[in-house]
């Protein structure tokens, strides 16, 4: 397989499909970083102002402020945020008046955005009646497995998630074997091939996707590709939808940023989703650039999983790539990628969950299904994830699970990709430490994986972090399975995982450098915001 990637790359660097070209800097120029700068200079002039010109007026200046700071305080209290993020919102307006309060009102409006979420959440309930019925399914449920029946129907009463039965699912331990599968279904597609991901970079792995997305829809494969807007910053040209329409493939960015009024942090599509023909569908932490393969090494080894499903349940991904889609389409068609006939893996045994996060809507579907794996826990919950930016729901989670004799252990990276974060993920390690959860550090590198596996039994891989944004702002996909043979294929990877890491113990976290508590305490505060 390698020799055959080889020649891929060598036949790409001569004649390249899409020429390289400089990134559209000015597309992003205005977004919210500028605006956070714009709002801390505001401030810093208005009390400037007040204390030179307004001298007899201060009084009365700083008693409106006081006023303004007081109703902020109580329409953010009165909202129905988690309570962290709305602590967090307090404390910087009632530091900071002028810029916290502005700053909640621009975020929270969500300027150039509002449109296209109520177009998504409107795609989302309009596709429901696609959403098979599972009466007798559940029925039989009840009495072979009530906790799982319960979180089956929890998925489907409040996502729109159904289980399903006659699905296989393959493990990828690492991104290379995730990649090297991919290009050999890719390849064996008939009738369409769609792709949603968060991130798609130049570059070889790219570029051998890209060799045969335009090969096949030359073939007459109907071929779409979607990706997050925020690639526009620094990893694709901001027109680089148009150079693949050339090619004959569908593209669209998910929320193209725009000057000024983007806030453009909030909200991403965070969802690696692939599927091919209706009946194969991969997801995981695998986005389309090198790194995720190691071809490119950033920070160490780079350690992530990914899925293959084939069967029924590959149906749910479909839908969930149809609804994105179709949110900026005047005319929404389904049927004929759902009603599409899916052979029966000769050998599925268990259930699969596929589902999605919408942040628009108040379920936190993905925190609640982590949540159910823990509560269900009787002998172990293991873990990774690239970041540990916990809310209060999480952290009771995990240390209740631990003090009642639950084996609950976390892999995380030793090498981080963003140094806050990982000050951030350190500011929580004294508190489930003391608890009982057992934490590890990747010491080849970075851990990307989105994993969770409890008591040989179930197990999820996805797209969903440890933490807000993965939790609250983003939107996000994973696999739940149940009784599946690849569960224990997890907990193999586990194992072997945490071979390479090293125990973080207490008198590790006693040894951490003042600064670096300094700045985990300074910026546990703000972690919702961020």
């Amino acid at each position: 397989m390698q020799t055959q990637q080889e020649g891929r790359e060598e036949k790409r660097f001569d004649e390249k499909l899409i020429k390289r070209s400089k990134r559209g800097f000015f597309h992003v120029a205005f977004g919210r970083s500028t605006v956070i700068i714009l709002l801390l200079l505001l401030q810093i002039v208005v009390m400037f102002t007040a204390f030179v010109y307004l001298g007899q007026y201060l009084m009365l200046f700083f008693g409106g402020v006081v006023a303004f700071t007081a109703i902020m305080l109580i329409r953010v209290l009165n909202t129905e945020k988690n309570p962290t993020i709305k602590l967090s919102w307090c404390i910087v307006i009632a530091l900071l008046p002028a810029f916290g309060a502005l700053l909640y009102l621009y975020v929270n409006t969500d300027l150039g955005h509002r449109i296209e979420q109520k177009r998504i959440d409107q795609m989302i309930r309009e596709s429901e009646k696609y959403v098979p019925d599972q009466s007798a399914l559940l029925k039989r449920l009840e009495g072979e497995n009530p906790a799982l029946c319960r979180l089956a129907q929890y998925t489907r009463n409040h996502g729109g998630f159904p289980i399903y039965e006659h699905s296989s699912v393959q493990y990828f331990p690492l991104g290379e074997d995730k990649f090297a599968e991919m290009l050999r279904q890719l390849e064996g597609a008939k009738r369409f091939i769609f792709l949603e991901y968060f991130i798609v970079e130049e570059g070889f792995m790219w570029d051998s996707v890209l060799e045969i997305l335009a090969r096949k829809a030359k073939e007459g494969v109907e071929v779409r590709v979607m990706y997050d807007g925020t690639c526009a910053i620094n990893l694709l040209p901001y027109g680089y939808p148009k150079e693949l329409e050339k090619l004959g493939i569908r593209c669209k960015m998910f929320s193209p940023l725009h000057p000024f009024v983007s806030t453009h942090y909030n909200n991403r599509d965070h969802r690696k989703i692939l599927v091919i023909d209706g009946h194969t569908a991969f997801t995981g932490g695998v986005n389309l650039a090198d790194e995720y393969i190691n071809r490119k090494v950033r920070f160490g080894h780079w350690k992530d999983t990914a899925v293959m499903i084939k069967g029924e349940a590959v149906r749910s991904f479909t839908l969930m790539f149809l609804q994105m889609w179709n949110a900026t389409e005047k005319e929404c068609v389904y049927e004929p990628y759902l009603n599409v006939p899916v052979p029966l893996p000769i050998s599925a045994p268990g259930y699969v969950i596929p589902y999605g996060d919408n942040p628009m809507d108040d379920d936190k579907v993905g925190e609640m299904v982590y949540l159910d794996i823990m509560n269900r826990a009787t002998r172990y919950v293991y873990i990774m994830t690239p970041y540990l930016i916990l809310d209060n729901e999480m952290i009771t989670g995990l240390c209740f699970a631990a003090k009642r004799g639950v084996d609950v252990r976390i892999i995380l990276p030793h090498i981080p990709d963003k140094k806050y974060a990982f000050v951030l993920a350190q500011s929580h390690y004294r508190e489930l430490i003391r608890a009982g959860v057992k934490i590890f550090e990747y010491t080849p590198g970075f851990v990307h994986a989105k994993v969770f596996v409890s008591d040989d039994a179930r197990a999820v891989v996805g797209t969903i972090n440890l933490d807000y944004r993965s939790l609250y702002l983003h939107f996000e996909c994973a696999a739940y399975m149940e009784g599946v043979p690849a569960v224990a294929d997890v907990l193999r990877d586990f194992h072997a995982t945490q071979e390479k890491c090293k125990q973080v113990t207490m008198q590790d976290v006693n040894r951490r450098k003042l600064t670096s508590r300094l700045a985990g305490a300074i910026l546990k505060v703000i972690a919702p915001l961020m």
